[in-house]
């Protein structure tokens, strides 16, 4: 199977897996900027935004087919996952512990059985385990469980923080797992486990006569699959790096939830893997479709690079009918279970930020801390736990449905790790950004034109390079500094008295990536100068780290 088809794979079966950007942020920074909401995104809240895309998740149909609440009962049904918990050492141990409840509950459908194998509860998530048999399977079908989520007894709906399947070779059947932050507020609870459908995709492409040398925007027809059109703009970045933006136009809205447009570049036969820093989905201006996406320059050399929009076609849609009603229970997790109250700084001298709680189950260690301010963001940017001799690297987790002053840190436990009252548990945070707001002086951008023309500006003791130009009736501003320490301007907008014109990002920047070049694009604009302001920016420390002693 080739790269391109593992990770469209990926992308159709796992709701955390592509980097789509978190809405809520995004639009408290539209319309609060000048309350300092920071514009650079976190990688963590990205991984945030992945789990609370509600706004795409399709609403659960009604249970045709509700199965009798089945009492817990443990000594699961052991299973070969295959790599399928990788990521997730906890759930693993878990269940090498027999500490799995076993559901062996199926619905059929059209052909297809779903089976739901076993739940893992503890005091930090649900996690519940399930593989799917579709009968006769082509090669190139992809198939998804959609829209999963959880309902209590009230009624009230939890949707998946995360799912994932693949493909079970030996098996020939897909195995997967639903997660959830939510837990019984008791010891047992009856839910229901619903999807929304049971889809299968083919994946597809459509040539693109790209020119990577221009840095005008081009426009390709496309007609296919209820996209219009797609809109593609190349940028130079610093190094040996180029930035595709996109957008693509659809005449059929509801595509969107499950085309996963991208761009994909080929030398030769050979496909060309893009780099990390993506993100896929952020609405433009009039509804559109973005994308940014970053390729190593030398691995797509012009004249010897073609290029495709990659996406998927909905073959099948089986939707309805998929519901589970479980008893689930914790009660088999509660005594490998410690809660510790926390309170200390994030550092000394630190007000922001508090510990405030700990919680070690035997699947995982989450710990919370509190935030004097709104969706404030941790200085620091990696996170380890040192558990008695043991690193384990942990995850911020962001949600606007949680407290907005609180903010998570998970880290997975794994099997063997021995954790009793007497184990010394230390926090490390590395790679120090810092957040600034006190330069508010506008810069003037005079004589703009097609001519690119830079100036040179001191901020926060850094010299930062800017570039500005026309190209069309947009103009582009560029900001960046040879000083890896400055970590970058995060979003720029042109004063007007009491009004102000944001600048739209187009360059896809990460707090504390060593990257600190930033392109905004104002559209439209008329004028021959322009006052630049800035929201806040950024340094970075890589070197700086802080211990705090959580236990004992």
């Amino acid at each position: 199977m080739s790269k391109l088809e593992n990770t469209l794979k990926r992308q159709l079966n796992d709701e955390g897996s592509v980097p789509y950007p978190d809405f809520n942020k995004m639009w408290d920074q539209v319309e609060g900027a000048a309350e300092g909401f920071p514009g650079k995104m976190s990688k963590a809240d990205v991984r945030g935004g992945n789990r609370t895309r509600n706004w795409r998740r399709m609403t659960v149909a009604a249970s045709l087919s509700a199965l009798l609440a089945a009492a817990p009962v443990y000594a699961a049904i052991q299973y070969d996952w295959g790599n399928l918990l990788r990521e997730k050492d906890g759930i693993q141990a878990a269940l090498d512990q027999n500490l799995g409840q076993q559901l062996e509950q199926s619905v059929t459908k059209d052909g297809v059985t779903l089976t739901l194998h076993t739940a893992i509860v503890d005091e930090n998530r649900t996690v519940i385990l399930y593989s799917m048999d579709v009968g006769e399977r082509d090669d190139k079908e992809i198939w998804k469980v959609s829209g999963m989520s959880l309902a209590d007894e009230q009624g009230n709906t939890v949707e998946a923080d995360q799912y994932y399947q693949q493909w079970d070779e030996e098996q020939q059947r897909y195995n997967g797992y639903f997660e959830t932050d939510w837990t019984p507020g008791k010891s047992e609870a009856k839910v229901t486990l619903a999807a929304a459908a049971v889809q299968s995709f083919s994946q597809a492409e459509q040539e693109l006569s790209l020119n990577s040398n221009s840095t005008e925007p081009q426009t390709f027809q496309l007609g296919v699959e209820g996209m219009k059109s797609i809109e593609v703009k190349p940028f130079d970045q610093n190094g040996d790096k180029k930035l595709f933006a996109s957008a693509v136009t659809f005449s059929n809205p509801d595509a969107k939830e499950w085309v996963y447009p991208q761009l994909t570049a080929y030398r030769g036969s050979t496909h060309v893997e893009p780099l990390p820093e993506q993100v896929f989905g952020t609405p433009g201006d009039n509804g559109e479709y973005t994308l940014k996406q970053y390729f190593k320059a030398s691995e797509i050399p012009d004249g010897q690079t073609s290029y495709k929009l990659q996406y998927t076609k909905l073959e099948r849609n089986i939707s309805g009918g998929w519901s589970f009603d479980l008893q689930l229970s914790k009660k088999l997790m509660e005594s490998g279970t410690i809660k510790t109250a926390l309170n200390a700084p994030l550092e000394a001298g630190d007000t922001m930020h508090s510990f405030e709680q700990m919680v070690v189950t035997p699947t995982q260690i989450r710990v919370t801390l509190k935030a004097k301010e709104k969706y404030k963001q941790l200085p620091y940017y990696k996170y380890n736990l040192e558990v008695g001799g043991t690193v384990l690297e942990g995850y911020l987790y962001l949600s606007p449905d949680d407290d907005p002053y609180l903010l998570t840190l998970k880290f997975e436990r794994p099997a063997g790790l021995v954790i009793d009252a007497q184990t010394d548990i230390t926090f490390v945070g590395k790679y120090k950004v810092t957040n600034h707001e006190d330069d508010t002086t506008p810069l003037l951008l005079k004589n703009i034109s097609a001519e690119k023309q830079t100036v040179i500006r001191e901020t926060g003791g850094y010299d930062v390079k800017w570039t500005y130009y026309m190209q069309g009736k947009d103009l582009y501003v560029e900001t960046e500094s040879d000083d890896h320490h400055f970590g970058g301007i995060n979003q720029t907008y042109i004063g007007l008295g009491n009004e102000r014109i944001l600048g739209r990002p187009v360059t896809v920047n990460f707090a504390g990536d060593g990257n600190n070049k930033a392109i905004d694009v104002y559209k439209d604009f008329k004028g021959t100068e322009a006052s630049i302001y800035m929201f806040n920016y950024n340094t970075d420390e890589p070197d700086k780290e802080t211990r705090v002693q959580l236990r004992p």
